[in-house]
């Protein structure tokens, strides 16, 4: 009897089922990790929703709630890999797009995040006002990275509109403004007061109804203490021209000139007011040292074209437009500048082409414009449906 206890109780152990729990079904395991996440029982939910997308690796809401809990916990690298499954999984990716490139940024992956973000701007901004300010937000300064300035500033402009004044987001209209190609965490320590002046001046007059008033009190202080900084005058001059005072726009750019004489921004600028005020010649002048400086970017073709077809100068214009338009597809003006100038050499098919390429992407303007309200605040992002 002695030794059967012990054998009746190795058979006991070894046979299925006998002290093992009953496997759940994938619904069960589902309905659990639902209710652990509205309870709150974060890791619980986790260790469900792991356990749930194992056993169906096609379950896009498992992703999305796997995903979304790791980055609540700012477990970027796991969230990242749960927002790629989801994209993979998911007919309407939407803002798992705006999640990948937060977890990218997060993790340093400043490219692939950038891209993400243009991901998701291109299906339509999806997200609650939550996650639209923080991912536009990053957006920006991803873009203020890469030296796209003038696109930067304008999504920093929506996030004044929407959140109103707010020191990250001056600071980023201020590396912005500047012509830094800086994230807030990685530029000089000696340039945060030149920084938060000029963004402090960039968001009052973003700030509705354009609270210019402070705006120059703020630019007026920059101009005291720091004349000879790069970019400052250049700054200056993109504020006065908001303003509407094109003259003394005009001086500030050639101020900037005389303390950097390849500023490319700065010639570009002039050439713009020459041509609205019929100064054809010194527009024609300062677009083509504009385009000399920076042959890869599309704006100074587009300038120079512009001045080129105001001076009758239509096939050299035409030349000048096709390759900004090659730079810049996507660009609505350029496509337009573009038919006149076929119109005017009488190639109408491809003016015709063009106002139609002009027409739909003037229509798209809007998708790519965060817009000010998605959903109501305070909700939590489900999946997309």
């Amino acid at each position: 009897m002695v030794v059967v206890f012990p054998l009746l109780a190795l058979l006991l152990a070894a046979t299925p089922g006998a002290t093992a729990e009953p496997t759940k079904s994938f619904e069960q395991i589902a309905r659990l990790a639902d209710a652990a996440r509205v309870a709150d029982q974060v890791q619980q939910a986790i260790d469900l929703y792991g356990e749930g997308v194992r056993l169906r690796p096609a379950w896009n809401e498992g992703w999305w709630e796997l995903g979304s809990l790791f980055y609540d916990q700012d477990r970027f690298p796991e969230a990242e890999a749960s927002f790629r499954r989801f994209v993979a999984t998911s007919a309407k990716p939407g803002p798992a797009y705006a999640f990948l490139g937060l977890c990218e940024y997060e993790t340093k992956q400043y490219d692939r995040s950038l891209q993400h973000f243009r991901m998701w701007a291109g299906t339509g901004w999806a997200g609650t006002p939550e996650l639209t300010d923080v991912a536009v937000f990053h957006f920006a300064l991803l873009l203020t990275r890469e030296g796209r300035f003038v696109e930067a500033l304008y999504l920093l402009a929506t996030e004044v509109q929407r959140r109103g004044r707010s020191p990250a987001v001056a600071e980023a209209m201020g590396l912005a403004s500047l012509r830094m190609k800086n994230l807030p965490e990685d530029y000089p320590p000696e340039r945060r007061e030149i920084v938060w002046l000029a963004g402090n001046s960039a968001l009052y007059a973003a700030l509705p109804p354009n609270d210019f008033d402070r705006a120059d009190e703020y630019a007026h202080r920059l101009l005291l203490h720091y004349d000879q900084a790069p970019n400052t005058h250049y700054f200056l001059g993109t504020l006065l021209s908001f303003e509407g005072k094109k003259a003394e726009a005009g001086k500030e750019f050639r101020r900037e000139l005389d303390i950097s004489e390849q500023h490319g921004a700065a010639l570009l600028e002039l050439a713009r007011l020459d041509l609205e005020a019929d100064q054809l010649a010194e527009a024609a002048s300062f677009a083509k040292r504009g385009v000399e400086l920076e042959p890869k970017n599309p704006e100074a073709h587009h300038v120079l074209g512009r001045v080129l077809l105001a001076t009758d100068h239509v096939e050299e214009s035409a030349k000048e437009l096709e390759i900004a338009k090659q730079l810049a597809p996507d660009s609505a003006t350029i496509r337009s500048h573009l038919a006149m100038a076929y119109y005017r050499l009488g190639r109408k098919a491809e003016a015709k082409a063009e106002t139609a390429a002009f027409t739909e992407l003037k229509a798209k303007e809007g998708v790519f414009a965060p817009p000010a309200e998605k959903t109501k605040p305070g909700k939590r992002p489900g999946p997309p449906k």
